[in-house]
């Protein structure tokens, strides 16, 4: 038989930025994510407990972001080390936000799966959710510095290679 593995879940930290946006790196599949440590830092010291870290040994082996925004529960950013997957890491991270959630009375969670992420369908359908057909997902790009100079260069014809992935960058 083999050892259990304990898994302890603790909400994040500012001295954590650095690891976790490498973590994500590691562990994210499919990511199109455009990571800023500011926004990251950002959600820590507005909502701490929003960001679930789940570490085995004092080392990060899963991450999930468990936003309340008052009304809806949301899941994003569920991440785990690819030499930990399959060993309970995901669950101990969904529990963690769905207690989260019901202290608030919240009644459902929804999180934001890649529809090419086949690996996390998986993962989610096993923890007991499933695509809500009736919904679509509908995005705008907010203006910023970034993205004003990222769209002049593609209308200029000088951009990049690629236009940004039609669902564009997740939080």
């Amino acid at each position: 038989m083999a050892a259990s593995i304990e898994i302890s879940v603790r909400t994040g930290r500012l001295e954590d930025v650095a690891a976790l946006l490498a973590f994500w790196l590691e562990a994210a599949e499919g990511t199109d994510r455009h990571d800023d440590p500011a926004k990251v830092l950002a959600l820590v010291e507005r909502d701490p407990e929003a960001l679930l870290i789940a570490e085995i040994d004092g080392r990060t082996v899963g991450t999930v972001i468990a936003g309340w925004d008052g009304w809806r529960a949301h899941l994003y950013r569920l991440a785990v080390a690819p030499t930990h997957r399959r060993q309970g890491v995901g669950t101990a991270l969904l529990r963690a936000a769905e207690e989260r959630f019901m202290r608030f009375g919240a009644f459902r969670a929804d999180a934001m799966v890649l529809h090419d992420n086949v690996l996390a369908h998986h993962a989610w359908k096993a923890a007991g959710y499933a695509p809500q057909p009736e919904w679509a997902r509908w995005v705008r790009f907010l203006p910023s510095p970034t993205a004003e100079a990222l769209t002049e260069e593609i209308t200029a014809g000088g951009g990049p290679d690629e236009a940004p992935a039609a669902d564009g960058p997740t939080a």
